[in-house]
């Protein structure tokens, strides 16, 4: 179907233009534009672990018990105080070498692992990760980074959420639980918002480190398809035009970009239905 696609627009456009065509959807760049998904699934996925655990932060730093509003101002003071790159490299190798340690210890014996000169100190010991599991422990670490980044946005859009509609609310016999979730989280949102969608794009420029995990994204695909491409019967086929395809990495990010902030703008809609306008727009 592709290449009768392209023998049809090179009869209409010529040669020059057939052959491009056919060089931008051989094997390799389908395989690039297929890459995408990574990214999709990373950002998504760590915008969901963000948000659990900005809640779960947001929900301690308000805590009446001291300890928990200690765990909560920790957590978001650490973990934002970490780079993202360095968060993302760390996380997944400790999490992978600490499982392979209990593993040489369960499988090879405490004798090998402390006279170990390798690692894995036994072949039984070796964890060997897919692309699924990098993926994962990729959108966790971003979560948790940029968690601590949703937890403040959201402690400071509990504290707009008006106090006297809460003790209205418990006047009419509302328990503290329902008050929380059907009342302050429910309002919680439109001041939310615009500091999530900022969070949001940070993440979406986060999902570039993906290729440092082992993860074929698009970044690791137009560095190989951008890189001097030398065939040993050909030569040289093009030089350096890695350049070219971040260009188009650009595009893509900046799309994306406009595309996530079209749809903030809708949730924020949705989010401000019933609500005060004058409160909304003191804070979008």
């Amino acid at each position: 179907m592709l290449e009768s696609i392209i023998t049809t627009i090179t009869s209409w456009l010529g040669e020059d233009i057939g052959a491009k065509l056919a060089y931008i959807s051989n094997g390799k760049h389908l395989a690039w534009y297929a890459s995408v998904r990574f990214t999709l699934i990373a950002a998504l996925g760590s915008a969901v672990f963000a948000v659990f655990f900005g809640l779960i932060g947001a929900m301690l730093k308000q805590a009446s018990f001291p300890p928990f509003r200690w765990i909560g101002n920790v957590y978001t003071t650490l973990a934002r105080g970490i780079p993202d790159l360095l968060f993302i490299l760390f996380f997944p190798l400790a999490f992978e070498q600490s499982v392979e340690y209990l593993m040489a210890r369960s499988r090879c014996g405490a004798e090998v692992v402390a006279a170990a000169t390798t690692w894995p100190p036994c072949p039984e010991a070796q964890w060997l990760l897919s692309t699924g599991d990098y993926l994962f422990m990729a959108c966790l670490s971003l979560g948790i980074v940029y968690g601590a980044f949703a937890a403040n946005v959201i402690h400071g859009a509990m504290q707009a959420v008006s106090r006297g509609q809460l003790e209205a609310a418990a006047a009419y016999g509302f328990s503290p639980r329902q008050v929380f979730w059907r009342f302050k989280v429910r309002q919680m949102w439109v001041y939310a918002l615009p500091g999530l969608s900022n969070v949001w794009i940070l993440l979406i420029k986060a999902t570039s480190y993906l290729s440092l995990l082992q993860i074929a994204d698009i970044v690791a695909w137009a560095g190989r398809l951008g890189g001097a491409n030398y065939f040993p019967g050909m030569g040289l086929v093009h030089p350096d035009w890695r350049w070219r395809y971040y260009l188009v990495l650009f595009v893509f990010f900046i799309l994306f970009t406009m595309v996530s902030e079209w749809l903030f703008e809708k949730l924020q809609k949705r989010a401000s239905r019933g609500m005060s306008l004058a409160g909304v727009k003191s804070n979008g």
